[in-house]
């Protein structure tokens, strides 16, 4: 199990940041962050302050689903909304950080962008549902459209930018997760 990816994935369904996060267990936002890197480990004594914060106990949060779902209806997304950024994640499939892919529908506000994403193993897929985004590479940056996809081996920082005037919703899919 990889503690770090679990951990940010129960902080983003609730709605938090790393340093609210980080405050309520009287921790470092840096610690957080390389906790959720798995740049680090917690003590246990940590940990269960952070699972505390986070609405949950060691019992639930090493504990292995009862099955693994096949649909997944919209209630069991976790989405995390950034009105001053511009942008929306929501994580289509409940812990997908456990499985080889992470899918995500991210929506962003025209003239909004995602953060850059710094370079990371595995590939990065996505299809534009509705307007048009830039994908910007350190290659450069390339134009897609409603019904375009893209596919980003992420060796460089890489980023969106919608320069529309509408949202654009984009389907985007990390092998391994990384969102």
């Amino acid at each position: 199990m990889e503690i770090g990816a679990r951990i940010r994935f129960l902080r983003l369904a609730k709605r938090l940041t790393q340093e609210e996060l980080a405050d309520r267990c009287e921790l470092s936002k840096g610690f957080i962050s390389q906790l959720e890197r798995d740049l680090t480990s917690p003590s246990i004594a940590t940990l269960v302050d952070i699972l505390q914060a986070l609405g949950t106990d060691l019992r639930q949060f090493f504990s292995e689903p009862a099955a693994s779902g096949i649909v997944f209806p919209h209630e069991d997304f976790a989405v995390k909304a950034e009105p001053d950024a511009g942008r929306t994640t929501a994580w289509l499939v409940p812990d997908a950080q456990r499985n080889r892919m992470e899918p995500i529908l991210l929506t962003l506000s025209p003239g909004a962008t995602t953060a850059d994403d710094d370079p990371h193993e595995g590939e990065e897929f996505g299809y534009v549902l509705e307007g048009a985004v830039w994908v910007v590479t350190g290659a450069g940056r390339t134009r897609a459209r409603r019904g375009d996809s893209f596919l980003i081996h992420p060796s460089e920082p890489h980023r969106l930018e919608n320069p529309g005037r509408r949202p654009a919703r984009i389907l985007w899919v990390s092998a391994p997760p990384s969102f």
